[in-house]
């Protein structure tokens, strides 16, 4: 009986890390977009959200959002997401009223086709859509190849049929275009939408502030909580804030391929699968004593992980902060996820959970006397 309740009272202490407000937060949080580069409504509402929770706040000359919990403290520990989302750029609007684009980050131009998006212009938000030519003309010409989607073939159209017509919506060379799917809810506890990667990373270290608050922990550290912008053109917005903070160790979250789907090298990608638990990497950028210091939190608090290894780089933030200053010992704990830099990316809830507990507990064993010595 003693370990049927216990069992039950961790499956309840699990669920409460979610919270509905904290579910509501995740909900604005992925539908409001927030392209590369303009990235300071999503900053607004994380902002929001989190100063509750910490000491302090700021913001740097690019947008990169931080919360501080003991500002004071000498030792410096962050914890790390990014905000932008991939988006497109208008580039070049012909006489006819279609607006032709430029990639803003690694945009997939396969999935535009008949497409809803925003353009963001001087007047506010116009809607418009991917067009693309009817299968019915594509194949008329037995003898002539289909045509593919490429960047220089897609057009959008607004519903204006003049360039003084689109310009008079407010859409301008540079206006920013972002898809207009947002989060749903699929069987099993699966969730969609567009940009969890990586604001479901700022969802989950801004949990961690709050369970940390709630739970009225006391850290012998200050620890930062950084939203950073420009990842996906870079790692900038992590290079520019890194440099800042001076960080001693850093815990960079993101998101990693399932790779249970069709069209996916499990012998190049590694065995990674949505629902089992957050992804920890073995890389030269990753601290092979931090990686532990991790992993056997995992295995102490019987928190579900995952294993995979990268190349020279991780490609996520983990880079900007490992190589920054003198060097900061970091590590990457990355939400597994399906149909990456599409509308329709998809992650599990338990990973959620199983991520914002691994980091909150990995922040509970750390101290500045932790040692991290290769030699």
């Amino acid at each position: 009986m003693a370990k049927s309740s216990t069992k039950k009272s961790v499956a309840k202490s699990k669920k409460e890390l979610i919270s509905a407000a904290s579910y509501q937060f995740l909900t604005n949080y992925i539908n409001n977009p927030s392209p590369v580069g303009f990235e300071t409504s999503g900053q607004k509402i994380w902002l929001e959200y989190l100063t509750k929770y910490v000491d302090t706040t700021y913001t740097d000359a690019y947008g990169t959002a931080v919360g501080v919990i003991n500002p004071n403290a000498t030792f410096k520990v962050v914890i790390e997401a990014h905000a932008d989302e991939i988006s497109w750029f208008v580039n070049y609007i012909n006489d006819q009223g279609l607006i032709y684009l430029k990639r803003n980050g690694g945009v997939d131009h396969q999935i535009a086709p008949s497409m809803r998006v925003w353009i963001h212009g001087k007047k506010g938000p116009v809607k418009a859509v991917f067009g693309w030519p009817a299968i019915h003309t594509r194949m008329s010409n037995p003898e002539q190849k289909e045509p593919q989607p490429k960047v220089d073939n897609l057009t959008l159209d607004c519903g204006a049929r003049s360039k003084k017509e689109v310009e008079a919506l407010g859409i301008h060379i540079g206006a920013v275009v972002t898809y207009q799917e947002g989060i749903d809810e699929l069987a099993n506890d699966f969730i969609i939408g567009r940009a969890f990667d990586n604001r479901v990373g700022g969802f989950m270290i801004a949990e961690v502030a709050r369970l940390l608050k709630e739970n009225k922990k006391k850290l012998p550290f200050g620890l930062y909580i950084v939203n950073a912008v420009q990842e996906e053109i870079g790692l900038r917005g992590a290079e520019m804030i890194a440099r800042r903070i001076k960080p001693n160790i850093a815990i960079i979250t993101d998101v990693t391929h399932d790779t249970h789907t069709p069209m996916i090298n499990k012998a190049i990608e590694g065995d990674i699968e949505c629902g089992k638990g957050p992804s920890l990497a073995y890389a030269p950028a990753i601290h092979n004593k931090l990686l532990a210091i991790v992993e056997n939190t995992a295995k102490a608090k019987k928190i579900p992980v995952q294993f995979r290894t990268l190349s020279r780089s991780t490609g996520t933030d983990t880079d900007s902060f490992a190589y920054a200053n003198e060097g900061c010992p970091s590590v990457l704990i990355s939400m597994p996820l399906r149909y990456m830099h599409t509308t329709v990316e998809m992650i599990h809830k338990k990973d959620i959970v199983d991520t914002i507990q691994l980091m909150y507990e990995t922040l509970l064993v750390l101290t500045p006397k932790t040692n991290l010595s290769y030699l």
